[in-house]
């Protein structure tokens, strides 16, 4: 087995297609010290098991949910390259996402769960990491084709995104419904198509060398995402929606992973600030090219993780 001469940081690599996406890097790039960030009661077993067969694989503990460990767990992977522990950052996976029943769950911060955990963790991961990387390096965001809101790309099972002023969809209570899954839902593909408008603006703003891409896996059943979900909908995502992954509709989970692992590894050729759908560059929806909505984004999340994360 060769020596790790690169690191790839990834969140979301303990179950569903981040699984699958770390076991292709580790097999695929013997030479990558792969460093999962993953809750500290699961972390340590998670590296371990991936590492099996000689992979190089650490972890860093963090709460994604909370600014603050976030902060605290870019600030190790920070002092670990400098001090020479970890080879050169080359890339960058922000995969972990989380889908709510309801609008209104708060995070420690005070923002609503969702925009926290798949918005805000990944901005300030790049951020703090961003004058780190090793050209030539990836940052890969996962995103979800219900940002699109149509019927072809989600068969009316999410609600399309709800755009406002980022100030209002950063907050508890933004959608109609918030109490419930409609809300919870709306939430989702809201925070996904925020993702999109930023990786636009990493690819405008980031140092050269350093490309952004947006990777969507399809719709892909039992990945664990709607985990906070009634029994009625876990039901539904282990046992009845799987069979939709023999349509054209669903990606199974191993395909998923693949794709991912394409997209990181540059298997999958991808510009920066391109959208990758499963294996091939795309166009996203057309709200989701807005200028002017990007920059307010950009200004108001650069705002939020600064004086929360300080």
């Amino acid at each position: 087995m060769p020596a790790a001469n690169h690191t790839i940081v990834m969140t979301g690599a303990s179950r569903g297609i981040g699984r699958v996406a770390a076991e292709h890097i580790v097999r695929r790039s013997p030479d990558a010290h792969l460093l999962v960030v993953a809750r500290a009661s699961s972390g340590a077993r998670l590296a371990e098991e991936l590492a099996t067969g000689g992979h190089t694989v650490s972890y860093v503990p963090a709460d994604l949910g909370s600014l603050q460990s976030v902060r605290s767990a870019a600030t190790g992977i920070l002092d670990r390259l400098e001090g020479g522990d970890l080879p050169p950052l080359r890339g960058f996976v922000g995969n972990a996402g989380m889908q709510y029943t309801n609008a209104l769950t708060e995070s420690p911060d005070g923002f609503e769960a969702t925009f926290a955990i798949n918005v805000l963790a990944n901005h300030l991961f790049v951020r703090l990491l961003q004058d780190h990387f090793a050209a030539p390096a990836r940052i890969v965001i996962t995103v979800s084709d219900t940002h699109f809101g149509d019927f072809k790309h989600n068969m009316g099972m999410v609600p399309g995104p709800a755009w406002n002023s980022p100030d209002v969809l950063a907050r508890p209570g933004a959608f109609a419904k918030p109490s419930g899954t409609a809300g919870g839902r709306t939430a989702y593909s809201t925070s996904k198509l925020a993702a999109i408008y930023l990786v636009h603006e990493y690819a405008r703003r980031l140092p050269a060398g350093l490309d952004a891409v947006a990777y969507n896996p399809g719709f892909v059943p039992g990945t664990g995402l709607a985990r906070n979900a009634g029994p009625l909908s876990r039901f539904a995502m282990r046992r009845v929606l799987p069979v939709m992954a023999l349509t054209p509709f669903a990606t199974d989970r191993g395909a998923a992973g693949r794709y991912l692992a394409d997209v990181v590894l540059g298997t999958t050729p991808a510009p920066t600030g391109s959208y990758v759908d499963r294996a091939r560059v795309a166009r996203s929806s057309e709200e989701s090219y807005d200028p002017r909505r990007e920059r307010e984004l950009w200004d108001a999340v650069e705002r939020f993780t600064v004086t929360h994360a300080a």
